[in-house]
């Protein structure tokens, strides 16, 4: 027996499928397919808070130095002002590799419920619903592979 895939909740082998204590015999699904659910806004809510957080530093560098540039002051505090908005602006060095690093893994984790489903018995049956694409791909093409080596004997 060949193990394609195995965590803590899903083992994909030659023989079945087993997801959430449920074993599936591969002989009898007789289609497998995959969807789309529905779209986390929560996901996309979360990815543009990080992109005003990479933003927001060199926003407010920008009013400051605008601000300092229209406010008729002396030499030095103009100096000061646009200083210190420079210095507000290079904030986003350090929280920038952060940030991003955030958005990746938001990407990586999708924005949409991903769904497995299959034709077991007669029946459209779940097999799996997740939320991380990374972990949904390796499953999905698994199955694939167990699904394509079961029928090659």
């Amino acid at each position: 027996m060949v193990t394609y895939y195995s965590d803590k909740s899903v083992q994909i082998t030659s023989d079945a499928i087993r997801i959430g204590g449920r074993r599936y015999p591969l002989r009898e699904l007789a289609r497998v397919w995959h969807s789309k659910g529905a779209r986390s806004w929560r996901a996309i809510a979360g990815r543009g808070a990080i992109g005003m957080a990479l933003l927001g530093p060199l926003a407010a560098a920008a009013i400051g130095i605008v601000i300092a540039l229209s406010v008729h002051a002396s030499l030095d505090v103009t100096i000061a002002i646009v200083g210190v908005s420079c210095l507000i602006g290079l904030g986003v060095g350090p929280l920038a590799d952060f940030m991003l690093e955030r958005m990746d893994r938001s990407y990586a984790r999708g924005s949409r419920s991903l769904e497995i489903w299959a034709t077991w018995r007669g029946q459209q049956v779940l097999l799996l619903q997740t939320g991380d694409a990374l972990r949904f791909g390796q499953i999905y093409r698994a199955l694939q592979r167990a699904l394509e080596g079961s029928t090659v004997r």
